[in-house]
């Protein structure tokens, strides 16, 4: 078969793909992976066909507004203008990538469409290739579940209206997918009623560990929880000797990792001025990473407690640590699990708080500060406490354990394949 697979957001919303496409040419499909011009290495460097959906909705993420919107910091004023702004600007950018999917499809023909909840041509395309598309999820309550919002909606408005989030989010959908087909200058009729029945019977996989969120015995057949997949990294990256230093001087301490993964912020030294204060006086041993940019070494820091590195494979330094803390993205959450490491999370957007939850209610670590609310005085006792209450990195264990276990390879390919 042909297989496309589409993705649009940042890097984490790219990787769950990765394991995926490699799974499918293993097996002797063919695959292309369609994403933003950004993360084409991500494709290519294991050999996947690619295919680029321009380079503006990066950069729309990476301007001062993105930032902004991104990392919650500043007014409520400055917030609200920095989204209307960002508003303005991603029609023309949905525009383009909407074409963009159009055309490929068009062209190539597939088999199967496997997508993610920010792509929306294929579910046009599936009215008339029913069967055909897949919606991949790495975070839970895209569709309903009993006691909470839809995952755009993050909070507890009690029963009825918990269950009617899921009403409106598909109702925004379908608004999104009538205007996407009057860009396209569809002729045929679609009627909501049509899109709202695609939203309904789709098949949708879930790439999250059945440890973390289990399939509800009431969803129907074509939902289904396949697991968490991760593609074989390069463990043979070689660190530098500061790094390999460091983690030696400290080896009988609690070392923490610090990283805000692909999530920025306005202003990253004011950010990075507050964990370091924190982690300076109560001299606790810690890598910070500054991959992107959300956190960012101060110009002539010294410090023995704490080292700061570019980049660092998780899977490299996650056993070599006894906690993280992170911004809560999908694929760091279940590494971090993974290797058994007490966690906190320091939510940006949307889908990292609905982790923040489940990590607290998992008895894993404690729950997190949103990145704009955090102050020397309110994030200080959540990492001493992440950091000297052994139950958080015993329960960590035991969930590491019970993940290893999890082989799902299998039921991941047959939901695609069948």
């Amino acid at each position: 078969m042909k297989i496309i697979l589409i993705s649009i957001g940042t890097r984490g919303d790219m990787e769950p793909f990765l394991p995926i496409g490699n799974l499918l040419r293993e097996r002797g499909h063919t695959v292309i992976c369609s994403f933003p011009e950004q993360f084409r290495h991500l494709a290519e460097n294991p050999g996947l066909e690619f295919f680029s959906l321009g380079t503006e909705f990066i950069e729309m993420l990476e301007s001062d507004d993105g930032k902004a919107a991104l990392g919650g910091s500043g007014s409520g004023f400055k917030r609200f203008i920095a989204n209307v702004r960002l508003a303005f600007k991603q029609t023309d950018i949905n525009k383009a990538l909407v074409k963009r999917q159009f055309e490929l499809i068009e062209r190539e023909k597939p088999d199967r469409i496997i997508y993610n909840g920010k792509v929306v041509y294929p579910i046009l395309w599936e009215i008339k290739h029913l069967g055909q598309t897949i919606m991949l999820s790495p975070i839970p309550y895209m569709h309903y579940v009993k006691g909470h919002t839809h995952v755009a909606f993050n909070s507890n408005f009690g029963k009825y209206l918990n269950k009617l989030t899921f009403s409106f989010a598909n109702f925004g959908m379908i608004t999104i997918l009538k205007i996407t087909k009057k860009w396209l200058k569809m002729q045929e009729h679609i009627s909501r009623n049509m899109l709202k029945k695609v939203l309904f019977t789709n098949k949708a996989i879930y790439t999250i560990s059945p440890s973390l969120f289990s399939k509800p015995d009431y969803w129907r057949e074509n939902l289904k929880v396949v697991g968490f997949h991760k593609c074989s990294s390069n463990l043979a990256w070689n660190p530098n000797h500061d790094l390999v230093d460091f983690l030696e001087i400290h080896k009988d301490k609690r070392i923490l990792y610090i990283t805000f993964g692909s999530m920025t912020n306005p202003i990253p030294d004011e950010k990075t001025e507050i964990l370091i204060r924190i982690l300076e006086r109560n001299q606790i041993p810690v890598i910070i990473g500054t991959a992107s940019g959300g956190l960012v070494e101060p110009a002539g820091f010294r410090s023995d407690n704490i080292h700061f590195e570019a980049e660092i494979p998780y899977e490299w330094i996650f056993p070599k640590v006894y906690g993280v803390i992170h911004h809560g993205g999908s694929g760091t959450t279940h590494l971090g699990l993974k290797y058994g490491c007490a966690t906190m999370i320091i939510p940006h957007i949307i889908d990292q708080f609905v982790w923040n939850n489940i990590i607290h209610d998992l008895g894993v670590g404690p729950k997190g500060i949103k990145i704009g609310k955090i102050k020397s005085e309110n994030l200080e006792p959540k990492i001493l406490d992440l950091v000297t209450n052994d139950f958080y990195k015993i329960q960590a264990g035991k969930l590491a354990s019970q993940m290893e276990k999890e082989s799902l390879s299998e039921n991941l390919y047959n939901s695609i394949c069948e």
